[in-house]
């Protein structure tokens, strides 16, 4: 009978399913392994990416089930998210509608892969039992003071209608639509983040070695600590008068206090309460003005990037220690979000500063020797022009500086972090609402618990026109929780970010708990932390971060008990590229899970996912290796009647042929590369080659014994990646057996008789030896000289190079 992938794939999945065969096992004496793969967002259809994050995640969770452990491998879907409105828009279909029907479809899409998940434990963020728990957190950390209400100016996507973290402006655009983001001034909700800052980037410390070390840099860059001087420039009395009296000063914050002889002008960002108010007062020219507001409204990462760009703004401040009269300019490439919008500025000191020094002619002043005339120069060195402080060295005299304006009372020394505090707050329908009402006699006040959760009402029109909750006739009136008047209900909902900030724990908290509890702590004290986590580098900072994040702050508001990380060890695959380039839709790119499955079989999309490549690399679409992929598995079904024993065979090995030994050398050589592959390098593409490499060598011997031997080896192996076939042979030819516990090593098989080793001259390869293992070198040496004969005549020997086990190199002259 021939390989029918789809025949054998239907079954195993039909027993499977029957069985629950991959529920973990209620109680916590066994060991465990908790492993997750990120999860997806319901757009409707799995993409090649998904497949191989869920290939490698289930590799792991099968064979840690074969070692004895109780594993835990969930699966659900991240479902809220304005693409269901936009469907809802272009579609004419209710975004619960949407979601739900591609849930259904998607679900069904996994099964045909195979995939080990839970079934009891799987569900969507947008389910209202979900939504219950996690807005009576947030009612929590209403309470606590973490999540609080205020008025900034937001990152603003008029195509979504919708505020974006600061993670989610990706060039100046909306990380959604790709639109172009602008700044606006709107009261939102916030989550203090910033309290956390130190303990998040402390506690990177504990995932060095288990994360990659790119992450680990990329989130310590974000939080971004940094320790400094903070003080106030003065305005000078003219420039007081100027803004009508309204400002007197405003608030520095700098890392390099050392310099602060050197400042020639100060710099506020565009979007500072002192230039709004001169641009209010027309203070300022009507192009300038423009200006300015051009630049205030692109996002911080595009004035990062851009041109230094600024303008004179007419004002000046007067140096705390000095006297001097300084210029105030405002400059693009100060950020409101940081350090108070203000900087001073040191030319000499600074490159950026420099930069634009240079291109509007502003003075420099050097304050620390070692730098050239006309050079910026931003390394250790002697203070000069700097009053009592010169000859200090100036890191030194950073502290002394700091000393001296906290004595004087002029400032004080200050940490201060590029991380902002997240705003939550999103204009839309489909997500979880804020459980907050409005109340004209008590303020803010939360909704009670009680009452959780506060649904989503399903009559709403989505016109992709501003917030259908707001619009909506009656869902947002109400009464207050705490005096019983008229109310209005919160119409924002929740950034989507906050759902897959705490799923870990829902996952491991016993189903049959869901209705009376979020997260139970007894479970995740026995399942967490994350033994592995799997998913692409783009959640680098949004996701993991608020993770991280979420899982000390539900540890503060005591939901679990005394977990640091919520990840051990994290592991990032790399895309899936066609034609070099991404896949997508618009470039046409893409391929089909589907179809993929339908022709060649679910194991076959796996075999191919996690051979061509590394998963850590990025994988190119072949395919010729899908095709060979299927092949491969085509000839291992068809060797199955090369097997004549039910059980592990007991071969003596001595009696052997050459031929016979090589083959059983191969077999033990991958089960001796799994362990490590499976537990430590997730290199399967390794393990897969040397499983076919051991295929190679058994079709070059003729031995039942030893064909019944690898074969009950390698279908041990390879079950955890192409689980359907592998079962299917296992349980024809084994009764399973094979795939029940760990197969022991045999080292005598590794012991060859003989040995290939190469030949080179100059280093240049030209033959091949065969000797006995046991050969002494002045044989082998003999041996490699007469099988490279012609490359030695007329030449002199001059050097004799032995590798055991691998080569003879002869130097001639």
């Amino acid at each position: 009978m021939s390989y029918t992938p789809n025949k054998i794939e239907s079954k195993w999945q039909q027993i499977w399913n029957e069985k629950g065969a991959f529920e973990p096992f209620d109680g916590y004496d066994l060991p465990k392994k908790y492993i997750l793969s990120m999860f997806p967002f319901p757009s409707g259809r799995l993409h090649m990416g998904h497949v191989r994050n869920y290939a490698i995640g289930d590799a792991m969770a099968r064979y840690y089930r074969k070692q004895g452990y109780n594993v835990l491998h969930p699966i659900g879907f991240d479902a809220f998210g304005l693409p269901a409105e936009n469907a809802a828009i272009k579609h004419g279909r209710h975004p619960k509608e949407w979601t739900y029907s591609n849930i259904d479809y998607m679900s069904k899409e996994l099964n045909t892969l195979g995939l080990s998940f839970s079934k009891t434990r799987e569900f969507a963020t947008c389910d209202p039992l979900y939504t219950k728990w996690e807005q009576g957190f947030i009612i929590k950390m209403f309470e606590e003071g973490l999540l609080f209400r205020e008025s900034t100016t937001v990152n603003w996507c008029e195509d979504c209608h919708t505020v974006l973290a600061n993670e989610q402006v990706k060039e100046g655009c909306c990380w959604r639509c790709d639109n172009p983001v602008e700044q606006k001034e709107m009261p939102g909700y916030y989550i203090d983040i910033v309290k956390y800052a130190d303990e998040l980037l402390e506690d990177l410390k504990l995932l060095e070695g288990k994360w990659p070390s790119q992450v680990l840099t990329m989130q310590q860059n974000w939080i971004g600590k940094s320790q400094g001087l903070s003080f106030s420039f003065t305005l000078s009395e003219a420039s007081q008068a100027k803004l009508g009296g309204a400002f007197t000063q405003f608030e520095v914050f700098t890392t390099r206090p050392d310099t602060i002889y050197g400042v020639t002008y100060a710099a506020l960002a565009p979007e500072h309460p002192i230039v709004k108010a001169l641009i209010k007062a027309n203070a300022l020219e009507e192009a300038t003005a423009h200006a300015i507001t051009m630049m205030a409204n692109m996002s911080e990462r595009d004035r990062a990037q851009a041109k230094k760009e600024g303008y004179d703004l007419g004002i000046t401040v007067v140096h705390p220690l000095t006297g001097e009269e300084i210029p105030v300019w405002t400059a693009n490439f100060v950020l409101a979000s940081y350090g108070g919008g203000a900087v001073m500025s040191v030319p000499t000191h600074d490159e950026r500063d420099f930069e634009f020094a240079k291109q509007y002619d502003l003075p420099l002043k050097y304050v620390v020797s070692g730098g050239e005339a006309g050079e910026v120069y931003t390394g250790e060195g002697e203070l000069i022009n700097s009053a009592e402080f010169n000859g200090m060295n100036n890191v030194e005299a950073k502290a002394a500086i700091i000393q001296h304006f906290e004595e004087q009372g002029l400032g004080k020394g200050t940490t201060n972090f590029k991380l902002r505090n997240w705003g939550v707050s999103r204009q839309r329908y489909w997500g979880a609402p804020i459980p907050i009402i409005h109340c004209d006699s008590c303020g803010l006040v939360p909704e009670k618990l009680e009452n959780l959760p506060v649904a989503l009402p399903d009559d709403v029109e989505i016109t992709g026109e501003g917030n259908p909750l707001d619009n909506h006739p009656t869902w947002k009136h109400c009464t207050c929780p705490k005096c019983g008047a008229a109310a209005i209900r919160e119409t924002d909902t929740l950034d989507t970010f906050v759902q897959s900030s705490w799923y870990q724990f829902r996952y491991a908290t016993h189903p049959n708990k869901w209705e009376s509890i979020g997260i139970d702590k007894t479970d995740v004290n026995y399942w967490l932390g994350v033994d592995q986590y799997i998913g692409g580098i783009e959640h680098a900072i949004l996701h993991l971060l608020y993770a991280r994040f979420f899982t000390k702050v539900l540890r503060d508001l005591g939901f679990i008990d005394n977990l640091k990380e919520p990840f051990e060890r994290l592991l990032t695959q790399g895309m899936v590229l066609k034609d070099g380039s991404k896949m997508s839709k618009s470039k046409g790119n893409t391929v089909d899970p589907d179809k993929l499955i339908e022709e060649y079989g679910a194991d076959t999309a796996r075999l191919f996912t996690l051979f061509a490549a590394p998963p850590q690399k990025e994988l190119e679409w072949n395919d010729s290796a899908v095709e060979g992929a299927f092949r491969f598995l085509k000839r291992l079904y068809d060797r199955k009647s090369k097997v004549t024993t039910e059980d592990l065979p007991i071969i003596t090995h001595s009696g052997l042929s050459k031929e016979e030994k090589l083959a059983r050398a191969k077999v033990y050589e991958a089960l001796k590369k799994s362990t490590d592959v499976y537990e430590k390098t997730f290199a399967y593409n390794t393990l897969i080659a040397a499983c076919m490499e051991a295929m190679n060598a058994l079709d070059k011997q003729e031995n039942d014994q030893v064909w019944s031997e690898g074969m009950y080896i390698i279908l041990h192996l390879l079950e955890p990646i192409t689980p359907h076939i592998c079962t299917e042979l296992s349980q024809e030819l084994f009764g399973a057996k094979n795939l029940a516990g760990k197969i022991e090593l045999i080292e005598e098989v590794f012991v060859q008789d003989t040995i290939t080793l190469a030949v080179s001259v100059n280093g240049k390869r030209r033959a091949e030896i065969e000797v006995d293992a046991g050969a002494d070198q002045a044989t082998v040496i003999a041996m490699a000289k007469e099988q490279v004969a012609k490359w030695l005549e007329e030449k002199r020997i001059v050097k004799e190079i032995v590798v055991p086990n691998k080569m003879v190199n002869l130097v001639v002259k």
